[in-house]
């Protein structure tokens, strides 16, 4: 059953086997993602991506750095992990589901991992993987729009992967045993910190509000080693992320994108700027709460309480007063929700709950780890007074929630894969036309829009909107293009 973990808090010794049922239910969520991965291939340009590849194509990497930081937003690593899909063109696009969600998968996987050994528990083999492919799942299609949220990379890489790379800087320091592994994870600390307040403000909110949760919570804890280090990594990972939040927010494209939409420092923080955020935020959370699919993330956090070994009186951080932690936690979720809110509102005043709710999931990631970790309390708890049977009744009621989360999850999936697939054989064919007319010497040509899950294209809202039909000139090396509604 595995050894009693050692007396600062770790787990020791040789983990039990994954019972058989809990392995079958790991394969629910692993399938989902398979068959989203292989759905990715029918993605195809669109919206800010035709303005992205003729500047890939024409100026490298460079000039991408060059259209972010000095015209577009500012995010220096953003444009970098652009140019690192962008570079393979319609390629990057087609299989950058796939690599975003191994990676993502894999970042919280590793976290689950280092979570339980840290906390001084004892999981079965597979049940990290089985958290972690549940918690992916749940983060990435139970949103309002997994179009954006996973398949269309302009957005995923600024509110999807973002948060997912912010949450993995913190394994290192869990890990860390010696003080070669200390230092490893506050260089680790510093580098993720630079690179997410260049990368994403939404994401670079909700991390600042977690470090500033932490710090004050290490203000409870017992005397130690652990807490001076802890302290000291969430310093220097504030103090890392607040200097790429400056450089970010000093750039001459932060400054034209807040022009763009009259937004600053003193235009947000007015009193009715305070106030249209809180409601729009309320209706954020009335839309997330009431999305039942989000009851997978507590329901494998029950089963994993339910599987937990070490006793309780496991040294761990989880045993010593959860509640304090756990409702520190939400109320951080909640104020970086709506610090998030604020602060994006202004680009999406008429269209939040629409186009605008790829930017939860800056924050959502950490509603759907805080669902989880809530869940494992909850599960943990459960086992020592439920007993053997009330046990085994919990527990079938959790994988079955699993499940059914998982078959609602993928129902919405299916039906967007039809959508997707008929843009895509729409997309080539008009790829194939226009090259040719382009090969023959024309330099204007007829453009038929075609779009999936709420995505911008030339001449959409029946040719009312033009962006970014200058943009698809340019890819396709046209002087222009006109609307047209039906392809030769």
């Amino acid at each position: 059953m595995g050894e009693a973990p050692r007396p600062d808090g770790r787990a020791t010794g040789p983990r039990p086997r994954i019972p058989l049922w809990a392995a079958a239910l790991t394969v629910f969520p692993l399938a989902l993602l398979a068959a989203s991965f292989w759905i990715g291939r029918l993605v195809r340009p669109g919206g800010d991506d035709w303005c992205f590849l003729p500047v890939l194509r024409d100026d490298g990497v460079s000039g991408m750095i060059g259209k972010f930081y000095l015209h577009d937003n500012g995010r220096i690593a953003n444009a970098l992990m652009v140019a690192l899909y962008g570079s393979f063109g319609v390629a990057g696009h087609r299989w950058y589901a796939a690599v975003s969600g191994v990676l993502i998968l894999g970042a919280v996987w590793a976290l689950a991992s280092a979570t339980l050994r840290a906390a001084g528990r004892i999981a079965p083999r597979g049940v990290p993987l089985l958290a972690a492919s549940m918690i992916t799942v749940v983060f990435l299609f139970a949103t309002p729009d997994t179009y954006k949220t996973f398949y269309w990379p302009a957005s995923s890489v600024s509110h999807t992967v973002a948060p997912a790379l912010a949450a993995a800087a913190v394994i290192p320091l869990l890990r860390a045993r010696t003080r070669r592994g200390y230092v490893l994870a506050l260089c680790v600390a510093a580098v993720a910190g630079l690179f997410i307040g260049t990368l994403s403000e939404g994401t670079s909110i909700t991390a600042g509000v977690l470090l500033c949760t932490a710090l004050l919570l290490s203000l409870r804890s017992l005397p130690g080693p652990g807490r001076t280090r802890t302290r000291l990594w969430c310093a220097t990972s504030l103090a890392a992320l607040l200097v790429g939040v400056i450089i970010l927010y000093t750039s001459p494209g932060s400054r034209s994108r807040r022009d763009r939409f009259g937004t600053g420092a003193t235009s947000i923080a007015d009193l009715r700027s305070l106030s249209d955020a809180l409601s729009t935020f309320g209706d954020i959370l009335g839309t997330v709460f009431t999305t039942w699919t989000y009851l997978g993330a507590p329901a494998v956090g029950v089963l994993v309480g339910l599987l937990l070994k070490g006793g309780d009186a496991a040294a761990g951080p989880l045993s010593r007063r959860p509640l304090v932690p756990a409702l520190a936690a939400v109320a951080a979720f909640l104020v970086a929700g709506y610090l998030c809110t604020l602060v994006t509102l202004p680009a999406f005043a008429t269209n939040m709950m629409t186009y605008g709710t790829r930017t939860w999931n800056d924050y959502l990631f950490v509603y759907v780890l805080l669902l989880t970790a809530i869940g494992a309390l909850l599960g943990s708890g459960l086992r020592t007074v439920a007993g053997p049977g009330g046990a085994a009744v919990l527990t079938g009621a959790a994988a079955l929630l699993c499940g059914v989360a998982c078959v609602g999850l993928a129902v919405p999936l299916a039906g967007l894969e039809h959508d997707m697939a008929a843009r895509a054989t729409h997309w080539d064919r008009q790829d194939r036309l226009l090259r040719e007319e382009v090969r023959q010497g024309a330099d204007v040509l007829p453009y038929v829009p075609a779009t999936v899950g709420r995505m911008r294209d030339p001449f959409g809202n029946h040719g009312r909107s033009y962006w970014p039909a200058g943009c698809v000139a340019d890819y396709y090396h046209l002087k222009r293009i006109t609307y047209a509604t039906r392809l030769p």
